[in-house]
Order: C-alpha cells, then structure tokens, then sequence
C-alpha cells in the first residue's frame, strides 16, 4: 500500500464557522455546547470561531455555502435536530437539508460538516446531544478539525 494521508486533530490557527438551527433548539443548543467545547479543547481560539443561528434544518445550507464561499473559514458545521413526526415532511428536511449541506461543500471545496440529526423519536436525539450516546456535536467539531486539517495538506487552493 501506498502512502496515506490523513488530516491532524489541533485546530491551532483554524477557523471555523458554526451554523445551528434553532427548531427543536432543547437539542441543537446541546449540539452547539458540544461542538465549542470539542473546537476549543483541541485547540481552536473562541475568537476563531463564528457561530451563525438559522430558523431550521432546512436553511443550514444556504448560509453553509454563503459562509464557505466567502473562504473565511476552514471548515462549517451545521448543527440541527430534524425529529421524525405523524407527516412526511421529516424526510423532505432530513433529505433535502443534507443534500444542501454536501452540495455547498462540493461548490466550494470547503469542508461542511454535517452534525445533524435525524431520529425517530425525542429520546434519541436526546441520547446523541450528550446523553448516552455521547454529543454528535462535539464530534462534528473532530471531524471539522480533522477535514480542515486534510485540505490544507492537499493543498487546498481555493483561497
């Protein structure tokens, strides 16, 4: 096998943008909680660090791509809870919401980092915004620092 190439966990010198939804916001502000907490306990100045509320899930990916594309920023993360209900309109914003997220990467080359939930019911979001499962916001901030980290070991030209 060849070489392999693998991004760092300091995010000494990254910036980052944080883009959270405030619907369903008794779990996104846990997501939010997390994700600082992981940025800065590996290293990311609080200055270096823009946190960006939207109304919902399903406009994460727009301000991604506004913030992305503005090459201010290492890496996004969007932080949302989409919480199944009775209607269809969950899979609408859980689909629609990551496209939109992967899309705004894609058009930029800058990493967007989708912490964002999608569960059947209360209880598991709740297990996954430091509950049993862990915090999937503090996660996102590993793999925003570890994305930000391989792009710029590839060579990230962008900027």
């Amino acid at each position: 096998m060849g070489k392999i190439i693998k991004g760092s966990r300091i995010g000494q010198d990254l910036r980052f943008a944080v883009v959270v939804a405030f619907f369903n916001e008794q779990i996104t502000s846990k997501l939010l909680e997390g994700c600082i907490d992981g940025l800065v306990e590996n290293g990311v100045k609080k200055d270096f660090i823009t946190v960006v509320s939207v109304p919902g899930s399903l406009e994460l990916g727009v301000v991604a791509k506004k913030m992305a594309g503005s090459y201010k920023y290492d890496a996004i993360i969007c932080l949302g809870a989409v919480i199944k209900g009775e209607t269809s309109h969950y899979d609408i914003v859980a689909n629609w919401g990551a496209y939109s997220m992967t899309q705004a990467a894609l058009d930029t080359g800058i990493p967007v980092i989708l912490g964002y939930l999608t569960t059947e019911n209360e209880e598991q979001a709740e297990a996954r915004s430091g509950g049993s499962v862990g915090n999937k916001g503090y996660d996102a901030a590993l793999t925003g620092i570890e994305m930000a980290n391989l792009m710029k070991t590839l060579g990230n030209t962008e900027r």
